[in-house]
């Protein structure tokens, strides 16, 4: 029984000293940390062009954080960097549309609907996507419907007839859907 536990404690630990923390990624530091995967079997292509759009139409409970979908473009870029494929090759596109549409208001009106919070954490996000050429696209069917006008949206947004214009635009200049 004793040899028992002492081998269940053994194992225990050994996976805990395997365990690794996400990291900073090389690119945008304080957003979309990332795991190292040393030697993978899949190997990545560091020649290929990865160009994605992330299809954004939700946000979440806690409206004094960024949106995890929309970091998650940040962990896109940085983990890419990080496996040795050049910033010319990755290419990146949101499309923001539904409840995901009150995360690109500009720091007053995003306090309007959420007093609890006086600047929106997404804006500094959005502002360090958009300097590593990431484009921010704003369903306009959703900005209609939400009453959301091209003056409360932060500066970095482009807002389109509507987010399956977008996706389908985007898709045929060579761009690869992510949805979750």
């Amino acid at each position: 029984m004793v040899k028992q536990f002492l081998l269940l404690i053994a194992l225990i630990t050994t996976s805990f000293n395997f365990a690794q923390e996400a990291h900073s990624g090389q690119v945008l530091k304080d957003y979309g940390k990332v795991y190292t995967v040393s030697n993978p079997d899949f190997k990545t292509d560091t020649t290929a062009q990865y160009k994605v759009v992330f299809d954004i139409g939700r946000s979440f409970d806690n409206p004094s954080q960024p949106n995890a979908l929309i970091e998650t473009a940040a962990r896109f870029i940085n983990m890419h960097r990080e496996a040795g494929v050049p910033a010319e090759n990755i290419k990146v596109a949101l499309v923001i549309h539904a409840s995901a549409s009150t995360e690109i208001l500009k720091n007053e009106f995003y306090h309007e609907k959420f007093p609890e919070v006086a600047v929106n954490p997404n804006a500094e996000l959005i502002s360090q996507l958009s300097d590593q050429g990431v484009e921010l696209i704003l369903c306009g069917q959703t900005a209609a419907h939400r009453k959301i006008t091209k003056a409360q949206t932060l500066p970095q947004v482009k807002i389109a007839l509507s987010a399956m214009t977008a996706l389908v635009q985007l898709q045929n200049q060579g761009y690869r859907p992510i949805n979750f």
